[in-house]
């Protein structure tokens, strides 16, 4: 059902829209100051620039208004060079949280405003970076939509223009005109297209789809799933020793944990070879017979579906190695064409950030060297000044390349290293713990293998994430025996998560020790 928008004598219509860097929105107010300029109206396009986590961001802002209304007025139109709180006819947002931010800063509004916005989703640094699971809720800004404009428009624009094989200001373009907010016909808005003169084919397949898509979208936006299907679960191996593998999960471990088992063996298989994997299996088998023997089946087989995830997590942990692994992988250089758009007759060179610490570098050495380096009062700080700086490398030269790919490939020797050494031991004092507690508080057992979650990353990241991981540990053990405990644990890990600096987890900590006292 098309929108339109009220005339009144002298009131231009008002579009602001939102996009990020790279989205086309300065392309997108361009084509509709030019969709006006050719039906004999008057267009303005100007741009507030502003910042966002994910990439720049910018309020594209455009009035029109039609040639009668500037006659009959007898003078030029005074048009606003940016938006006006409450006072916006048509909001476009390339993102569906630029729409968030468009209903936040007050450009939408129940009795006036029509909102168009693409469903998916860039992410900002801080929902990339957060130890839980920071992504925000989509579906927030989507009721929010519902509540705050007069009609609200919400369909995955950016898969359309991907589709075409366009860019997303083109179905937004398609999007606009089937809302039928302006007063002007599609064959006007292809036309715009075609006076642009380039990648004009995709342009208007982008433009159909976003078209077809508005015309036909619901009077209210659905909202969006945000479950996760359980990954699939491996049935059959090339190789016959991992297929063995495969057929032991099957047979002597719960169906339940079969999905995150599979994903489990992939990633110790990648991460190491067979042997590791088959050690992943051997702590998986310690801990089911653990949870079969404390009420496991009855309560769904918890113990084991944690751990599946965690023990594979903390064996398959981010080292030297590993990063320069996934950085030299042809699916990496793959994705990253993609995702930039790269063409055929185009060369692409990726310029990657390293920032390698003192404990880093002796990690990746023999346990005895490492160690060895960590703790000499002349050597140490000659390699911390070299540390004190980033370097740039680019992998996609030859140079690059082998550098990263030389130290993916000491993979082999990874078993001997500081690094290894300290990982297992934290590893072998996790179980530990989880053995000795299961028999006591089966809960309590559970809540302390996700707490494995604090990990993750390398650098300063993961000694942020070791250091609380090791303080709810000590607090798990005050916990042992206490009413409630598992419960306890829980909320000192979501603070732990929620908190970077780790102080509202202290004071928690600390309260706790407090009751226990």
């Amino acid at each position: 059902m098309a929108t339109t928008v009220q005339l009144h004598e002298g009131n231009p219509i008002k579009i602001a829209i939102l996009a990020m860097g790279g989205q086309g929105g300065g392309v997108l107010a361009d084509w509709i100051v030019d969709l006006a300029e050719h039906n004999k109206w008057w267009g303005q396009t100007t741009s507030v620039p502003g910042v966002a986590q994910r990439t720049g961001a910018t309020i594209y802002y455009v009035e029109m208004l039609p040639e009668s209304a500037v006659q009959q007025a007898g003078r030029q139109p005074a048009l606003a060079l940016m938006p006006t709180p409450g006072d916006v006819d048509l909001v476009v947002a390339a993102e569906l949280m630029e729409g968030g931010r468009a209903i936040q800063r007050g450009l939408v509004t129940p009795d006036r405003s029509v909102l168009i916005s693409s469903s998916h989703r860039s992410y900002a640094v801080g929902e990339k970076s957060a130890r839980g699971n920071g992504i925000s809720d989509p579906n927030k800004v989507i009721e929010a939509g519902i509540a705050a404009a007069r009609r609200f428009y919400c369909t995955d624009l950016q898969a359309l223009a991907d589709k075409a094989g366009s860019v997303i200001s083109a179905s937004l373009f398609g999007a606009i005109a089937a809302s039928g907010v302006l007063p002007f016909s599609r064959e006007d808005f292809e036309d715009t297209i075609r006076r642009g003169g380039k990648g004009v084919e995709p342009s208007l397949r982008a433009f159909a789809l976003g078209y077809d898509a508005i015309a036909n979208a619901p009077e209210v936006p659905p909202l969006i799933d945000t479950s996760r299907p359980e990954a699939p679960v491996a049935k059959t191996a090339r190789h016959p020793k991992v297929q063995r593998l495969l057929d032991e999960m099957h047979q002597h471990f719960p169906a339940e944990a079969h999905s995150l088992m599979s994903a489990g063996l992939r990633r110790t298989l990648e991460f190491q070879d067979l042997a590791y994997a088959r050690q992943y299996l051997d702590h998986m088998r310690i801990l089911r017979d653990l949870d079969e023997k404390h009420g496991g089946p009855a309560k769904s087989w918890a113990l084991t579906t944690a751990a599946a995830r965690y023990v594979a997590v903390a064996m398959a942990y981010d080292d030297v190695i590993r990063v320069a692994d996934l950085k030299t992988r042809g699916s990496r250089f793959e994705r990253v064409r993609q995702e930039v758009g790269v063409k055929d007759n185009q060369l692409l060179y990726t310029t990657e950030y390293m920032h390698p610490q003192v404990a880093e570098i002796a990690g990746t050495m023999p346990a005895s060297l490492g160690r060895w380096i960590l703790n000499h009062k002349t050597l140490r700080p000659i390699i911390e000044r070299f540390c004190q700086k980033g370097r740039f490398l680019q992998s996609g030269t030859l140079s690059g390349f082998l550098m990263l790919y030389s130290l993916s490939g000491m993979r082999r020797f990874r078993r001997s290293t500081l690094r290894h050494e300290a990982e297992a031991q934290v590893l072998d004092e996790w179980l530990e713990l989880i053995c000795q507690t299961a028999p006591v508080d089966y809960d309590l057992a559970v809540e302390i293998v996700n707490c494995r979650r604090l990990i993750k990353g390398y650098s300063d990241t993961h000694e942020r994430g070791t250091s609380k991981y090791h303080r709810l540990l000590d607090a798990a053990r005050q916990l042992r025996g206490q009413a409630d405990a598992a419960s306890r644990l829980k909320a000192l890990r979501e603070a732990a998560l929620a908190d970077d600096h780790g102080d509202k987890l202290n004071t928690m900590i600390g309260q706790e020790l407090k009751m226990a006292a």
